[in-house]
């Protein structure tokens, strides 16, 4: 069984996009996803600066611009529903989940771009209210991991498995982790805007729940695994008030392997900016064939797996 994932924001890099462009048809595609977002992803993948795309703002639909524009070159089709064969799975990290649920046919793609636009800028006007950060903890023992996070009062925003939680709050309890670590854990600060995935972010997700009643829904078409719980959501408007939701709760990536294993997964393909993902999972899901789709040269490669793990 193949399972295909989109990654979560901070893996973007400069002009990750202009291989992509070169392809038939995905400019246009993307120019398209762009006056969706009101965002110019055409500039922002190709020659935008580090800082520029690492704005929330910007970085969020950029993200998801990029997964869609991939699995349209993945599936050779007119949408990003045609490269996920109806046997797969799908599941997204934090805001790689909007993807997922577009690539699902929860969501037509022009209404992804609107709500993720909305999202980011939301989240960007949350991170400015409060001064806020996130630290990745790497290593030590997991229930001493989160029993520092806690005593700390800070929040495990991502607990990633393979050794991997990311704690989120108030910058000076997070400068606390730093002098306070869990044993045998590291603590790095991310360069990020504000505590995601927090109760800080509660006034985005009240601005994106205004929003989502607009939004014109379908069941997904593929096994869709929530980042909330590693749960299968079958009903559509669930799986929205999710991605809703999930902007001030955590992402328990961990969980998704998890259901990955119980499922049968037997490998995994990870959407550009690619790399993260598979790193977990190499690190968790001993036996799983791994594929980073980081350029249109992995096509080939991604297909023909695609084609062995389709039952």
């Amino acid at each position: 069984m193949i399972a295909i994932v989109c990654p979560g924001q901070g893996s973007q890099t400069p002009g990750f996009l202009a291989p992509w462009l070169e392809l038939p048809g995905l400019r246009d595609q993307l120019t398209a996803l762009s006056e969706a977002a009101e965002v110019d992803l055409v500039a922002h993948g190709t020659t935008s600066d580090e800082d520029t795309i690492k704005d929330t703002a910007v970085a969020q639909p950029l993200l998801v611009g990029a997964g869609l524009l991939a699995l349209r070159a993945l599936g050779g089709g007119s949408s990003s529903t045609d490269a996920v064969p109806s046997s797969g799975v799908l599941a997204g990290h934090s805001v790689g989940e909007v993807t997922a649920a577009a690539a699902a046919g929860v969501l037509s793609e022009a209404d992804a771009m609107r709500f993720v636009a909305l999202r980011g800028r939301s989240m960007a006007e949350a991170s400015a209210a409060t001064p806020t950060g996130m630290s990745a903890v790497l290593g030590g023992d997991p229930g001493a991991v989160l029993a520092t996070i806690g005593r700390h009062l800070l929040t495990p925003a991502n607990v990633n498995g393979a050794g991997q939680v990311v704690a989120a709050g108030s910058l000076p309890a997070l400068d606390e982790l730093a002098a306070d670590p869990p044993p045998r854990a590291r603590v790095v600060p991310l360069k990020v805007a504000g505590a995601f995935h927090t109760h800080y972010m509660a006034p985005a997700a009240d601005a994106l729940r205004a929003a989502a009643a607009d939004h014109d829904v379908s069941d997904p078409g593929v096994t869709l695994v929530s980042n909330r719980d590693g749960q299968v959501v079958t009903d559509g408007r669930e799986v929205l008030d999710r991605l809703v939701a999930q902007v001030s709760n955590p992402v328990r990536w961990d969980l998704c392997m998890e259901r990955f294993t119980t499922l049968g997964v037997t490998a995994i393909i990870e959407l550009p900016p690619a790399g993260t993902l598979v790193g977990l999972a190499k690190r968790a899901l001993k036996g799983v064939e791994l594929l980073a789709l980081k350029s249109p040269d992995d096509l080939d490669a991604a297909r023909t797996l695609i084609t062995e793990h389709s039952a």
